[in-house]
């Protein structure tokens, strides 16, 4: 009991700062730390994840960070998927579950980390002052190389300097280009595809959510993270309902405890996302997915044999 404490907190901590990823540690540490079964894991791990997610997106909300509307549908949208996939998870063994499992954090710890080597790291990088006035610039510079020639001709520009008046144009830019060429089909596949891995491994599905809500919307990453912790809200307890009179069960206590240190955590990571860039946070998180997931292959694959 007492090691859900320090569990719940550190999976708060994640959720509430990447908008996703401790929730992907709720299973192992449900089966192997505390004692549960892999498929009252899963769903414990929903309760945990769908309150905490809840709490933390408060957070975020206030702080500007949440896009209401998109979060929303886009959860509904995958909805079914996460219907199907708790579905699907009863009926596999439970070993096989959770070597499937460790192969997900293995691919997605390393798609974090080819991200980062990708150079995307900068994108989130939004300054202040520059926000608000990229779109009064747009007219005249967001055509690609014509950025100096824009402010060229206005003078307060000019008298700004280099570096920090270009970047945000081009900054804005993408985002503009971005929304227009947004598919509803790429939206509808996204959704569902965040919504099959919820349900079918009882997991929040942020780690998918943020990149999706990046690739498929064109969410900057801070609205990217805060935004996915209302799909995950949503996806959790599409899930949780399809499992209602399973045989899953676990101790109320342990359930209580463990939400309510993620809960505390949740609150202080999002307090963290505001001061430090979550790419630097998910670099770590990804080494220790990684880890995780060799652990948990090395438990389950020799039972199946």
């Amino acid at each position: 009991m007492l090691l859900a404490l320090p569990i719940g907190i550190l999976i708060g901590l994640s959720l509430g700062a990447l908008g996703g990823g401790g929730s992907i540690l709720t299973v192992p540490a449900l089966v192997y730390l505390l004692g549960e079964s892999p498929h009252s894991a899963t769903t414990a791990s929903l309760i945990i994840v769908g309150v905490t997610s809840v709490v933390a997106m408060a957070v975020h909300l206030r702080a500007g960070r949440v896009r209401v509307r998109s979060g929303i549908v886009f959860g509904v949208l995958g909805a079914g998927g996460a219907f199907a996939g708790s579905r699907l998870s009863a009926s596999i063994d439970p070993n096989a579950l959770l070597v499937a499992f460790s192969v997900l954090m293995a691919g997605v710890a390393a798609a974090m980390l080819y991200r980062q080597r990708s150079g995307t790291a900068p994108a989130p990088e939004l300054p202040a002052a520059a926000c608000p006035a990229a779109p009064e610039d747009a007219p005249g510079g967001l055509t690609g190389h014509g950025v100096d020639d824009d402010h060229s001709d206005h003078g307060v520009g000019g008298v700004a300097g280099g570096v920090a008046v270009r970047r945000p144009p081009p900054q804005a830019a993408s985002r503009a280009q971005a929304a227009p060429s947004v598919s509803p089909v790429r939206v509808v596949i996204a959704a569902t595809i965040v919504g099959l891995v919820t349900g079918f491994f009882g997991v929040g599905g942020g780690f998918v959510v943020v990149p999706a809500l990046v690739l498929a919307l064109g969410f900057d990453m801070p609205t990217a993270v805060g935004t996915s912790l209302l799909v995950i809200a949503i996806n959790s307890a599409s899930a949780l309902l399809s499992r209602l009179g399973t045989h899953a069960s676990i101790s109320d206590a342990l359930l209580i405890t463990f939400t309510a240190a993620a809960v505390v955590g949740a609150i202080a990571g999002s307090r963290v996302a505001s001061k430090v860039r979550p790419e630097r946070l998910a670099v770590a998180f990804a080494f220790l997915m990684i880890a995780i997931a060799i652990y948990t292959a090395a438990r389950s694959i020799p039972a199946l044999a």
